[in-house]
């Protein structure tokens, strides 16, 4: 059954707006189809596979409270392992202070002590075709580069450049995945962006070690 759904899917590739691209495995759901949160958004084909089953997205963003001023931005084709977790600013507490309790967020009349010196890190931004890894933790206003990996179980505390692996607690680079130049064209190519015809058509290219190939469609 499953053969013939891929042999279906790989025609133009699995429909964006659907809510399972495998129905048969509903752990796996595309992330755009299951946030009602506009402050969280994430590209087509962007997926996370979630052990616990059909569920909405939203439980892997933590303290991301509707007071919060911060997003969660995730781009296209990218792949979330299970037990993933997003820290949002909502997580950090004032530590200048002799106190480090959040007495302005419990609100009554507290909240008015709210000031400038409240920790805010910005947004967090996940780029195009990632892997993040099952149970890492991605720390409040983190950027991931395109094509960036982070390992199973890692916490990600600071950016992280493109086309770079990276693992540990907190996350370290482990290894470039390309040399300088390769990177520079996949960042000029930007394949994420095209027409879903021609990825298709590139998908070979695109499993391959051959920018070569991929330069060739992209002409």
């Amino acid at each position: 059954m499953l053969k013939k759904l891929f042999q279906k899917a790989l025609v133009q590739g699995p429909d964006p707006d659907q809510l399972n691209p495998i129905p048969p495995i509903k752990q796996i759901v595309f992330i755009k189809n299951f946030t009602n949160d506009s402050k969280i958004s994430a590209g087509d084909y962007s997926y996370y596979d979630n052990e616990e089953g059909y569920d909405c997205f939203e439980k892997t963003v933590l303290y991301h409270y509707s007071f919060s001023k911060d997003s969660l931005i995730i781009g296209k084709f990218c792949a979330i392992a299970s037990g993933v977790k997003f820290m949002m600013n909502g997580a950090n507490h004032v530590i200048s202070g002799l106190s480090t309790y959040p007495f302005p967020i419990m609100g009554s009349g507290w909240e008015k002590h709210i000031d400038a010196n409240w920790p805010f890190k910005g947004d967090t931004v996940i780029g195009n075709d990632v892997w993040i890894g099952y149970r890492s933790v991605v720390m409040p206003g983190v950027k991931i580069g395109d094509g960036a990996i982070v390992s199973a179980m890692s916490v990600v505390t600071k950016d992280v450049a493109p086309y770079t692996i990276v693992g540990g607690n907190p996350a370290r680079e482990i290894r470039s995945r390309f040399s300088p130049d390769i990177i520079k064209k996949l960042s000029i190519i930007q394949w994420w962006n095209w027409p879903i015809e021609k990825i298709t058509e590139a998908i070979p290219a695109l499993m391959s070690d051959s920018i070569e190939e991929l330069e060739k469609i992209s002409a």
